[in-house]
């Protein structure tokens, strides 16, 4: 029997945890720890730190909502995520999404692989509380995160492939807060 993992348990702590775009993320299970076959994170966020629309050529995501609501669009789709609910983002699918509060969530990719673009995207983080001056994709400057998300099998849409791919999605940086 060949053996390529080890053993572990992991909870979501400073030590394994890094500041992202205006949210934190914990490396629950990592792609090397599972010889690239998939990755586990949790994710805590807020409204206002939403990745710009992209689709993924090499990964299906799975985000398991522990708490607050995502407004997702996907495949001609909008549709909210609630606590207790899951999503599945198939790779090749554009997708983006708007976290309406506070969130927490699981998210799995699989294959891994992302885990070097977070890393980079990110700090370590100092506390397990969501940073309230943190840098988020819509006040940053693209071009870098562009670049590397290439590198790692990720385009982000333009403006344009957004309109195409995604009709029904308002616009990347818009408040869907009332």
């Amino acid at each position: 029997m060949n053996q390529s993992a080890d053993f572990f348990i992991r909870s979501a702590v400073t030590e394994t945890t890094r500041s992202y775009m205006g949210g934190l993320m914990t490396f629950l299970v990592t792609s090397a720890e599972t010889d690239n076959r998939l990755m586990l994170l949790e994710v805590r966020t807020v409204p206002g730190a939403e990745p710009p629309p992209h689709l993924h050529y090499n990964e299906d995501e799975v985000f398991y909502i522990l708490e607050g609501e995502l407004e997702v669009y996907c495949m001609g789709q909008v549709r909210i995520a609630r606590a207790g609910e899951t999503v599945f983002l198939p790779r090749m699918h554009a997708h983006a999404f708007y976290f309406l509060s506070p969130l927490r969530f699981l998210a799995l990719a699989q294959p891994g692989g992302l885990d070097g673009y977070f890393e980079t995207m990110s700090n370590p983080a100092t506390s397990m509380e969501i940073p309230a001056t943190a840098t988020t994709y819509a006040d940053s400057e693209p071009a870098s995160a562009i670049a590397l998300a290439a590198k790692y099998g990720v385009k982000m849409l333009s403006p344009e492939e957004t309109a195409e791919l995604l009709p029904q999605y308002p616009g990347f940086g818009l408040s869907r807060l009332g």
